[in-house]
């Protein structure tokens, strides 16, 4: 396959699946956007084998594995398939961090077989393998200034992931999968079973309002961040983080609506976030 067509099918996955993320992607320059479509495409796989499918555990490690050494390939610029070739590509011209990559998988990995987290700092590290990990890969993308940016960088990591966790409560019990803190659903007089029953009261309401006002404090502490990129990346990343910091405003509005059904954006409500963040560049 041709590199540009290679390019092409990453970029169909990144709009078809990366609608939060893509907004900001399509402000990037060319050879910055190819890139992280790329990026992008090569996690997104990573993350359906681990979610996706009736493939058996054992069977989804064992594509992981088979994953991973295509990610090898890329970097010995051997690649076999369309995203690989792509990413091949890219890793010419930006040093994308292999072990960023290998942190994404072992995140899948352990989605295999952790489903629950006892305490934050437990779901802080499960953060850094699938968040903050795009970050870095991210950040060799977009360019920065100094070291600086990768604190930044993982705390508006942090602050989607978070996001992702809030929004997602409902809809990932479904795969058996609770990430909320289990010292967090005692501390709120939570049980397990109300969050499986999708039980909406004070006591629920207050567990994410919770996690809510923790997400924000970290999108809060991302701000500089900006100032650190490269000036062509700085929008791009402003939309990223104002797109989710969107999200958790409507669930701070009806925080329930969590457990309820999956909150996402429209065309006109991500046309806004982009109208908001050019008159005042903010996450929060």
């Amino acid at each position: 396959m041709r590199v540009d067509a290679a390019y092409d099918h990453c970029r169909a996955i990144t709009h078809k699946h990366g609608g939060n993320f893509s907004v900001g992607f399509r402000f990037l320059p060319a050879v910055k956007r190819r890139a992280v479509y790329a990026a992008y495409a090569f996690c997104r796989v990573a993350d359906d084998i681990a979610d996706e499918g009736s493939d058996s555990v054992e069977q989804k490690l064992t594509s992981l594995d088979a994953w991973q050494s295509e990610l090898e390939a890329a970097y010995e610029q051997r690649p076999t398939q369309p995203i690989t070739i792509a990413l091949a590509d890219a890793l010419q011209h930006f040093a994308i961090p292999k072990s960023a990559f290998i942190a994404l998988i072992d995140g899948c990995r352990q989605d295999m077989v952790k489903t629950r987290y006892e305490t934050f700092e437990e779901l802080l590290h499960y953060c850094d393998l699938v968040a903050t990990s795009i970050s870095d890969i991210s950040l060799a993308i977009f360019g920065y200034r100094s070291a600086e940016a990768l604190t930044y960088g993982r705390n508006l990591a942090t602050a989607l992931q978070l996001t992702n966790v809030t929004r997602d409560i409902g809809d990932d019990v479904t795969r058996d999968r609770i990430y909320l803190p289990a010292e967090e659903l005692r501390q709120f007089g939570v049980d397990e079973r109300e969050i499986f029953e999708h039980a909406e009261n004070d006591r629920v309401r207050q567990l994410v309002e919770f996690q809510i006002a923790r997400a924000e404090r970290y999108f809060t502490e991302a701000e500089p961040l900006l100032r650190q990129l490269d000036f062509d990346a700085r929008f791009p990343t402003l939309l990223m983080g104002g797109v989710y910091a969107t999200v958790l405003a409507k669930l701070r509005k009806d925080p329930l609506l969590a457990v309820r059904s999956r909150l996402s954006l429209s065309r006109i409500q991500k046309l806004l976030v982009i109208g908001s963040r050019v008159l005042r560049p903010h996450f929060v």
